[in-house]
């Protein structure tokens, strides 16, 4: 996907996800929005700067990558969300790309699925937002449907 496409999949999470936690739609839901929206924007957009240096698709797009991420939003307790924006954008480059990532750079083989568009595809914004909406309903089935990993949930909607 290109940067158009990541920031379009983090605003439509971050909304969703307010309605998610607070779906009464009052002022805790748009705080909610409010307060997840820029991190996960700013993560979302954080793996693309290895186009300025390094491989792209591999130097940023990898689990290493990602867990050092989550591990600064633990250590240092801010910035709490970013990981989500820098997960989303792995998953539209591995689902809504035909290209993929490199999951376990350095190890430089890339992993995608065959049903992704090419990134200047019409039909990218659609795929995207598409991708949005199966990422937003994953996590209300998490939430409301008190499924197994529920304690993400809970740590997630604990810091909003």
């Amino acid at each position: 996907m290109n940067k158009e496409g990541h920031v379009l999949n983090a605003v439509l999470l971050s909304i969703g996800l307010g309605y998610v936690f607070y779906p009464a739609g009052d002022v805790p839901t748009f705080r909610a929005i409010a307060e997840m929206s820029v991190p996960i924007i700013l993560g979302a957009l954080f793996p693309d700067v290895d186009t300025a240096f390094g491989k792209h698709r591999k130097t940023l797009h990898n689990l290493p990558v990602l867990a050092i991420i989550y591990g600064y939003t633990v250590f240092f307790n801010n910035l709490h969300f970013v990981w989500i924006g820098v997960a989303t954008h792995y998953v539209l480059d591995v689902v809504g790309s035909k290209r993929g990532i490199a999951l376990f750079y350095p190890y430089t083989k890339e992993y995608g699925l065959p049903v992704g568009v090419a990134v200047s595809s019409e039909r990218a914004g659609i795929v995207t937002v598409a991708i949005s909406v199966l990422e937003v309903a994953l996590v209300a089935a998490v939430v409301h449907l008190q499924l197994p990993i529920q304690d993400l949930s809970a740590t997630v909607s604990g810091l909003v």
